[in-house]
């Protein structure tokens, strides 16, 4: 099918697209052009290069979004885009210019050699910053935290009575006072700065909890909390992360998205597994990773836990039940045969990846 239609392989940056044309009875791109990244140019060239039959476009997705890709869908043309860390690379290849790798694009889509990503809507693509925009906004609180403590640390200030944040270690930084004027000016900052970035996180946690109780993902969102160790954050970020679970046949398609599945090393008749492949989205296998630890706990139903299942549906409890029995067991009977606890976390992850996408199955259509 692509031997018959022209290949446009694009290499976008910030001002620039490189642009390698590969005609239907061509091997190799026979022309390639450097255009600026707008609208206006990007749409001469596709106007220019379409009058010569049918045009496939394929880009790489990268950290100028998927800004091109709209402009041709809105054309009535296609745009791929591809996967960066499936792009086969050659051993022994050590050139790397924008050049070659518009046209290698063109000439690996022929070959079928691509991986496709799948495009978000832009009211999808806004649900997801809001919710990564939140974990940003957490690890800005983890930082300016640790800045404060290591300033105290360094004057010889250790707080050792109760648990570190809470209402008697706030107590305790707030008379907190320096001989030095300038030492006071930096102790101040640091706690000014942590207390911006808690009314920052605290704002921000209000703004995704709304989201996730009125829109588009309530319904994926309710049946996902069914899960011991996912509330509405965490289920939140496991729906929007997805996007779409049903462009996923089986659960093992699923897991492999997260990147916990384990890399193989097998030739030969001899088999071998290494660790997890990490070759998926770190938000999901972040979630997952969190979620999974709730599972070395004891076997049981926590009023908050069953509150969250009363609002679901029969089959939806049932796998709940099934993955809260069979991860507790699988985390245990790991550990017991002598393998670390973060590995058998991880192992329950892997496993919890796929109750998750068997929960979401349940979602009615008209809710997703």
């Amino acid at each position: 099918m692509n031997e018959h239609i022209t290949i446009v392989g694009l290499d976008v940056h910030k001002a620039t697209v490189v642009a390698a044309i590969l005609p239907p009875t061509a091997t190799r791109p026979t022309q390639t052009v450097t255009i600026e990244n707008c609208p206006k140019a990007i749409e001469r060239l596709v106007r220019r290069v379409a009058g010569e039959g049918r045009l496939v476009l394929v880009q790489e997705a990268g950290p100028c979004g998927y800004q091109v890709q709209r402009q041709m869908t809105e054309m009535g043309k296609k745009c791929v885009v591809v996967a960066p860390g499936l792009t086969p690379v050659r051993p022994g290849d050590r050139v790397k210019t924008d050049r070659r790798d518009a046209e290698k694009l063109a000439r690996l889509y022929r070959a079928g050699e691509l991986t496709e990503v799948h495009v978000p809507s832009c009211a999808e693509e806004a649900a997801r910053d809001l919710v990564r925009i939140r974990e940003d906004a957490l690890e800005d609180r983890l930082r300016a935290r640790h800045r404060l403590n290591k300033f105290l640390l360094r004057q010889g200030r250790m707080y050792r009575e109760t648990k570190a944040w809470g209402v008697a270690h706030r107590a305790w930084l707030r008379g907190q006072r320096f001989e030095w004027p300038l030492l006071q000016q930096t102790f101040e900052g640091n706690l000014r700065a942590v207390e911006e970035a808690e009314a920052r996180l605290e704002s921000l946690n209000q703004q995704v909890l709304d989201f996730a109780q009125s829109g588009p993902y309530r319904m994926a969102v309710r049946y996902l909390r069914s899960l011991k160790g996912l509330d509405t954050l965490g289920a939140l970020t496991l729906a929007v992360e997805t996007l779409d679970f049903g462009r996923f046949e089986r659960a093992p398609a699923y897991m492999s998205l997260t990147g916990l599945v384990s890399s193989e090393h097998s030739s030969g008749g001899r088999e071998r597994r290494g660790s997890i492949t990490k070759a998926g989205n770190a938000h999901l296998r972040r979630i997952l990773v969190e979620a999974a630890w709730s599972y070395r706990l004891k076997n049981t139903v926590s009023p908050q836990l069953a509150e969250r299942r009363r609002s679901c549906p029969p089959e939806v409890i049932q796998i709940a039940r099934k993955a809260q029995d069979r991860l507790h067991r699988k985390f245990w009977r790991l550990v017991s045969r002598g393998k670390p606890s973060q590995v058998a976390a991880v192992a329950v992850a892997r496993e919890l990846a796929g109750f998750v996408w068997a929960i979401a199955q349940q979602v009615p259509a008209a809710a997703t």
